[in-house]
């Protein structure tokens, strides 16, 4: 089996209190890349922060990534399936992502890593 998440991404509304915490409590390093402040180490980043917007409803929260090798595919799957798209197709420099709530509510990222 292939590693089910690829990434986890702390949504908060306190950027500075949640790094301390983590740092704090579990000693994770947390370095600073391009995209900002990650947790991470020699393998590279697996988890980052991202500010919760003002007025966004939804609560603080982790948001793992789950590797698809269509993100598009994927996300269409997923609202057959009776997902609702959170965030739309999003594309970065490392890959692609859309954010989904599942049929019970919690949400994830769908992830497709860009073709090197």
């Amino acid at each position: 089996m292939t590693q089910v998440f690829v990434f986890h991404d702390v949504r908060t509304t306190d950027l500075d209190a949640s790094r301390r915490f983590y740092s704090e409590m579990f000693g994770w390093p947390i370095i600073e890349s391009p995209a900002g402040a990650v947790f991470g180490g020699d393998n590279g980043p697996w988890g980052g922060f991202t500010p919760l917007a003002e007025g966004d409803s939804r609560r603080p929260q982790w948001i793992p990534y789950v590797p698809v090798p269509d993100v598009d595919a994927a996300a269409r799957h997923a609202v057959a399936l009776g997902a609702r798209i959170v965030k739309p197709r999003m594309d970065l420099p490392p890959g692609s992502v859309v954010v989904i709530d599942e049929p019970g509510g919690a949400t994830l990222a769908l992830w497709q890593a860009a073709e090197q």
